[in-house]
């Protein structure tokens, strides 16, 4: 991570920190098992891990606190935090506009876009939304993806997924024609080959482009942009 990344990433971390209640001895990070490599259940331990995982531990070990993982689906993350369910989201989360409106995020940490999933029989080179007009596509519930896609009109129906792995399931069996997700999470899992029966399309230019952050609740910050 960039140093000046870090840098903020501790002060808003910091300021919920020192909000907390002077018994807290925990930070509860809400996170997802389903968001390989960023954050995933290590079914060895029953455990999220990941990337995300990590960097909330060293925070709060910076902080001289214990850390508990909270699995939650991701659509569910922003509700928990503002609840007071949770004190930090570290999951594969686009910092949006819509986002910041209820919430703050630490300076960008990985950026990407979105990518697309086919049958491996599909041996087109779709390179846009455009190609694939007529097609059911699927997308996760609460992503930066589902507006975008719906918004098009090109498609004959989005469907809307709890989970990648489901989406990917789906591309797998045949029965979803074209899914689209978080490129690095899809590549991930493709490379492990679980889905064998699943093709990352290579020649397809993401249309979504964004960044991810630690997500924390805006009325314990003092970093606000």
């Amino acid at each position: 991570m960039r140093a000046r990344a870090w840098l903020y990433l501790l002060c808003t971390v910091g300021a919920l920190l020192s909000a907390l209640p002077a018994a807290a001895e925990t930070l509860r990070v809400g996170s997802t098992p389903t968001g390989i490599p960023f954050t995933f259940l290590d079914t060895k331990t029953n455990t999220i891990e990941g990337v995300m995982v990590d960097l909330a531990r060293e925070v709060g070990k910076d902080g001289g606190f214990q850390v508990t993982i909270e699995p939650m689906q991701f659509s569910t993350l922003i509700a928990a935090l503002t609840a007071n369910k949770i004190d930090l989201i570290s999951a594969a989360m686009y910092i949006t506009a819509p986002r910041e409106e209820v919430i703050d995020f630490s300076d960008p940490i990985y950026s990407y876009g979105e990518g697309l999933v086919v049958p491996k029989s599909d041996a087109k080179n779709y390179v846009s939304f455009e190609d694939l007009k007529g097609y059911a596509v699927g997308v996760q519930v609460g992503t930066a993806y589902v507006e975008p896609l719906k918004k098009t009109g090109f498609f004959e129906d989005v469907k809307v997924y709890d989970t990648i792995p489901d989406i990917l399931r789906d591309v797998n069996t045949g029965r979803l024609k074209a899914g689209f997700a978080d490129f690095p999470i899809l590549a991930y899992n493709l490379q492990q080959g679980l889905f064998p029966e699943v093709r990352l399309v290579k020649s397809y230019k993401s249309v979504v482009l964004g960044s991810i952050g630690i997500g924390v609740n805006p009325i314990r910050s003092c970093c606000r942009r």
